[in-house]
């Protein structure tokens, strides 16, 4: 077999695969954009899906919940304070890990992926302790704590070789000009390492949007965010299937908003941390 040919068959193999399993993620999603316009009654008796099902009426309902939709904000604002602490302290940690020689710099390093590993029921009831005894229990900045402390060690992997990436000469002339440590972070390194901050940030809203466990424990009503809202829709007798599916694709449209705006950032930011990395 020629090159250009073996070339062409294993380009069309990888592009199968690729649309294989880019169907199989659709299709839970598909079938929770369907559903979200179909009747209860009408899903729990199987029927197959056609045009004259169609309706809006569980939308409705999921926007006139109030407590819904309050769990829809709190998910918001958790989101974005949790996003904000762990590049906050991701960036330095990240920064001082690459650009400055101690003793037991790679056990620290390794320290925060091998905390990351962790299982979140290991550590919720320790935090649930902490927090109610400090009082932040079932309070936004708690709930977003707790979301930073698996988003911190994420975001100093990803941040490690952006910064390992910048040259020596840029620190080294923002010194001979007199420029302190933190300055040099801020001014010089920060708009190196953007598009790394960006895919950080991304990732890092990702998984605070959708995390559950430490929302179900650590919240009660006050700070409860959307997974736990949209779960409690489902209890006892009662068996709200279109509603739930409605709220989860109203749960999908900001993560959808904000990485479509973030995807030329995010982009050149996998690309360049793939390739310096």
């Amino acid at each position: 077999m020629r090159l250009s040919t073996r070339r062409k068959v294993i380009t069309a193999g990888v592009a199968f695969f690729a649309l294989a399993v880019l169907l199989g993620e659709l299709y839970p999603i598909v079938i929770t954009l369907v559903n979200g316009f179909r009747r209860d009654i009408v899903i729990l008796s199987g029927q197959k899906f056609a045009f004259s099902q169609i309706t809006t009426a569980s939308y409705a309902l999921v926007f006139q919940n109030r407590q819904l939709m309050k769990a829809m904000g709190n998910s918001i604002i958790v989101g974005l304070v949790s996003t904000a602490l762990s590049v906050g302290v991701g960036a330095m940690a990240a920064y001082g890990i690459t650009r400055f020689r101690f003793r037991g710099r790679n056990g620290l390093a390794y320290s925060f992926l091998v905390f990351r590993m962790l299982p979140q029921m290991s550590l919720v009831v320790a935090l649930y302790l902490m927090f109610r005894g400090i009082g932040i229990r079932d309070t936004i900045f708690g709930i977003s704590l707790a979301h930073s402390s698996f988003n911190v060690p994420y975001v100093i992997w990803m941040l490690i070789p952006f910064f390992t990436a910048v040259d020596k000469s840029y620190e080294e002339a923002a010194m001979v000009d007199g420029c302190t440590r933190m300055t040099i972070f801020r001014l010089v390194f920060l708009p190196l390492v953007a598009p790394g901050l960006v895919v950080a940030a991304v990732f890092a809203f990702i998984n605070s949007w959708n995390e559950f466990l430490y929302a179900l424990i650590l919240t009660g009503t006050k700070a409860r965010t959307a997974p736990v809202a949209i779960s409690s829709l489902i209890g006892g007798d009662t068996l709200t299937w279109g509603q739930m599916c409605a709220a989860s694709t109203v749960m999908l449209m900001p993560v959808f908003a904000f990485t479509l705006a973030m995807q030329k950032f995010l982009i050149r930011g996998v690309a360049a941390g793939g390739v310096k990395g």
